[in-house]
């Protein structure tokens, strides 16, 4: 059986066709980049009226910032708990729509939060959760709990995950229930013949051929925590209190578009661009390995 193959008889042709691709990875990504990695390397005055070639000084300042260093590590804890938190969730949702017949009600259902977007999002959960009006903490004071996330920064970090988390989610269960229907029935039906339970069924057979998905998706909600979660974040708690929720990418917003200095800005970004990098390398070089194909 001869396999047909699509033959270019212009050299050209190819490369055009790639050219708006590339053009838009130029525009929007290297170039972007670029300017914020010579931006660290400048200062301006307080007016904006002088800039100076100060090397590697905005770094170094960064590094001898308490509040930098608490940034960082907020966006430790905030990054691992959501991306726990919506993978988690996202597989228990999906291996329960799995054992139904008919899935596309309830796929539908549990996919609508996706397309709300991330501030739109935070303006919801802030009405849910606001301290004199919502009803999460009139919920939660019937069983003797005073929410307040103004003031508690326990309480402030646990809103951010579950707003950050509960659009993510969405995502998750849609590769987690692909992944799961793509698994041969055979397998688990062999498995169950031989004697295994569901658990064992789930631990054994399921979870190592979820793998690829998984892997795919641990480097997605990585991506998506460090990034994208700047929306839920600025409409929820704006990194308060005591700047408990203020990450990475919330502390830049604050320094570059609040304080105006934009030397120190484009130097944490950087640096969090340096991050995901090193984490993406990571996932790929270590984590990959026990993934099963």
């Amino acid at each position: 059986m001869q396999t047909k193959r699509t033959v270019f008889g212009n050299r050209v042709l190819p490369y055009l066709l790639l050219l708006p691709q590339l053009a838009v990875t130029m525009v929007f990504f290297i170039w972007p980049a670029g300017q914020a990695v010579w931006q660290s390397f400048l200062q301006q005055d307080p007016f904006g009226l002088r800039t100076s070639f100060v090397w590697f000084r905005n770094y170094e300042r960064l590094f001898h910032d308490p509040n930098y260093l608490n940034a960082l590590g907020v966006t430790v804890v905030f990054s691992i708990s959501v991306a726990v938190l919506s993978l988690g969730l996202g597989l228990i949702l999906a291996v329960a729509v799995d054992r139904l017949v008919k899935t596309r009600l309830y796929s539908a259902l549990i996919v609508w939060p996706y397309a709300v977007a991330p501030a739109v999002g935070g303006v919801l959960w802030w009405f849910m959760a606001n301290p004199t009006i919502g009803v999460v903490p009139y919920l939660l004071r019937l069983v003797g709990y005073d929410w307040n996330h103004a003031l508690s920064p326990t309480d402030a970090m646990i809103f951010v995950v579950v707003a950050s988390s509960w659009k993510q989610i969405s995502y998750n269960f849609l590769f987690f229930v692909a992944g799961l229907q793509a698994i041969p029935g055979s397998l688990r039906e062999a498995a169950a013949i031989d004697g295994a339970g569901p658990v064992k069924r789930f631990f054994t057979i399921t979870v190592p051929l979820l793998s690829p998905t998984s892997f795919f998706l641990l480097v997605v909600n990585t991506v998506y925590a460090l990034f994208d979660t700047f929306p839920v974040i600025d409409a929820t708690t704006k990194g308060n209190p005591q700047q408990s929720t203020t990450t990475l990418v919330y502390k830049v917003y604050q320094d570059g578009f609040i304080a105006l200095d934009l030397g120190s800005s484009a130097a944490q970004s950087v640096i969090l661009m340096l991050i995901v990098v090193l984490l993406t390398v990571v996932q790929f070089r270590w984590v990959e390995r026990r993934v099963q194909y």
